[in-house]
């Protein structure tokens, strides 16, 4: 399949239009669409270290760590093409060229450890858990496990991300029953110390006590999270956990 590419008309068509038209349709529209010859994943492989030997850690250079990342170039391969390369390009070049490959594949280390954590634990992390934004700091994820007779929901926090203070109420029963499965979190009572979570902990939170959970700032952490029966159950969110206070829990 042809590389579309429109860059060098969009810069330089008025200015230069023959070297846009020779960047477009021939370097990228015959060179790089030479499949049967290279593959992309190889092309995005030579550019960059070509790029790098010259010390061209720019703009264009960062076009092409892009590219490398989508033409399927990992974290881990770049990290040793990069290493290796630079025994022979220049070990400042390499540190140049690092710093930007970090940027480029920031999202995958989060992909990467949300991976792990699945890995971690039996049941699934669930869809980003849009519905209750609003109540968290940082990005949450939910999945209900079971919606009759009892209500059973695997609540997964990414690094850092916390729910508000919140109560349980009801007029009798109720309340709610945190069983840790994976990663590391926090579990904290007004005018308590917070109490660190593990894999197996099980926490008893009655109705009228405020309270907040969440993941430690540096772990991923689930917990399933079951509803007590009884009636005339609601929750009452109210203020977010602020950096300050999360920040003392290490």
């Amino acid at each position: 399949m042809a590389v579309k590419q429109t860059a060098g008309r969009d810069a330089l068509g008025q200015f230069a239009p023959k070297f846009a038209q020779l960047n477009d349709d021939v370097l990228f529209g015959q060179v790089w669409s030479r499949e049967d010859k290279l593959s992309l994943r190889d092309r995005s492989l030579v550019t960059v270290v070509a790029l790098l030997s010259q010390g061209l850690v720019d703009s264009s250079f960062q076009y092409h760590l892009t590219c490398a990342r989508q033409n399927g170039i990992t974290r881990q391969e770049i990290a040793e093409i990069l290493t290796h390369a630079a025994f022979y390009a220049g070990w400042p070049k390499a540190w140049a060229a690092f710093r930007m490959a970090k940027e480029v594949w920031t999202e995958d280390d989060a992909q990467d450890g949300k991976a792990q954590h699945q890995r971690e634990m039996a049941f699934p992390i669930g869809a980003p858990n849009d519905g209750f934004a609003q109540y968290f700091v940082g990005q949450s994820y939910l999945h209900p496990l079971s919606t009759s007779q009892v209500g059973v929901y695997n609540v997964t926090f990414e690094p850092g991300c916390r729910n508000n203070w919140h109560i349980h109420q009801a007029s009798s029963g109720g309340g709610q029953i945190l069983i840790c499965v994976a990663g590391r979190g926090y579990y904290q009572e007004e005018g308590s110390p917070a109490r660190e979570l593990h894999p197996g902990d099980v926490v008893n939170i009655p109705v009228g006590v405020k309270h907040w959970h969440g993941a430690a700032p540096d772990s991923w952490f689930s917990h399933l999270a079951v509803e007590v029966p009884g009636e005339q159950c609601s929750n009452q969110w109210l203020e977010p956990v602020s950096d300050e206070e999360y920040g003392k829990l290490n």
